[in-house]
């Protein structure tokens, strides 16, 4: 490593996505040199040029959204939290990374990195973390299994979208309303009109536009690559952009907030059917932060998650 310089990292798998996990104090405090960093540890550049390789051939990022993650740690100084959390989704497609939204999934592993980067200590017979999102200003709780002191990967929980099981992770999310906009219903309306789409714009955990599956000419039942369909995407992208200014997010141009759903009635149990967009394609699985939101609006009268949904709605 005679011309470069090392930097300590934890390589994680968060839910369903994976990225390399940082201690603050590892990394340049100025925010563009910060980022530099991070695009040439993925891949996406080498962090002296714009030059970039989707293929993320020169880092550890793995070329999809999900695998283009990262997570900056820090010990917090705000009253009663133990952590900051600070996520970044790095772009592959340009030199930029987007720290704009939050990460459910790559917090799930925040608990974890933290205890073995000192930031907190274990305790006995379980461990809660409270972390600070710093993007997005919430607060989630992380309590992991700790018995003796001691953590573990190894467990026999499991989740869809990883082979497998895993040692268990409780998130508890403290107050995830009006994350982005200080408000779960931004514009004041639980439906709304957008090139002759019926939409909800809802923000609880991170912005969204929700679609019907039907007005799309769909079910909601389509395998990935249907839903990755280029003329489908251009559509929805449209309304995204639209419903963004709606929202007061301005421009989301080249940004992946807001975030954008299907919603159609539930076709192999549950309550609803659920296809999350990251945006710029289908994500594989589903988002955590994209699941609280879906299960929010589903117990909303009147947006159309809970039109499609078969859950009973809260009524004040």
């Amino acid at each position: 490593m005679a011309d470069l310089k090392g930097i300590p990292a934890l390589f994680m798998r968060g839910g369903t996505s994976s990225g390399p996990y940082w201690n603050a104090r590892d990394l340049p405090a100025d925010p563009t040199r910060r980022d530099a960093v991070l695009l040439a540890a993925l891949g996406t550049t080498d962090g002296l040029s714009d030059e970039v390789d989707s293929s993320q051939l020169s880092g550890v990022g793995g070329a999809t959204p999900v695998t283009s993650k990262t997570a900056i740690l820090s010990r917090s100084d705000a009253p009663g939290v133990d952590v900051d959390y600070l996520f970044g989704q790095v772009d592959l497609n340009r030199a930029f990374v987007d720290t704009n939204p939050s990460c459910g999934n790559i917090l799930s592993a925040v608990g974890h990195a933290a205890l073995e980067m000192g930031l907190v200590a274990a305790g006995d017979p379980e461990t809660r973390i409270t972390i600070r999102n710093t993007n997005t200003g919430s607060l989630m709780e992380a309590v992991l299994q700790t018995p003796g002191g001691r953590w573990s990967y190894l467990g026999d929980a499991r989740i869809d979208g990883v082979a497998g099981t895993a040692a268990p992770v409780l998130m508890n999310f403290l107050d995830v309303v009006g994350s982005k906009t200080g408000k779960m219903f931004p514009t004041g309306q639980r439906s709304e009109d957008i090139d002759g789409l019926t939409v909800s714009l809802i923000d609880v955990a991170v912005p969204m536009i929700w679609f019907r599956a039907v007005e799309l000419g769909l079910t909601g039942n389509e395998d990935q690559a249907t839903l990755n369909a280029p003329d489908l995407l251009a559509r929805m992208e449209a309304a995204r952009l639209i419903a963004s200014e709606r929202m007061g997010l301005g421009d989301a141009r080249g940004k992946v907030v807001p975030k954008m759903g299907i919603a159609s009635p539930p076709h192999s149990g549950g309550h609803v059917t659920s296809r999350y967009f990251v945006p710029q394609e289908c994500h594989p699985t589903h988002a955590v932060t994209g699941s609280i939101n879906v299960a929010v609006a589903a117990t909303q009268p009147g947006t159309v998650v809970a039109k499609a949904s078969t859950a009973a709605p809260l009524r004040s």
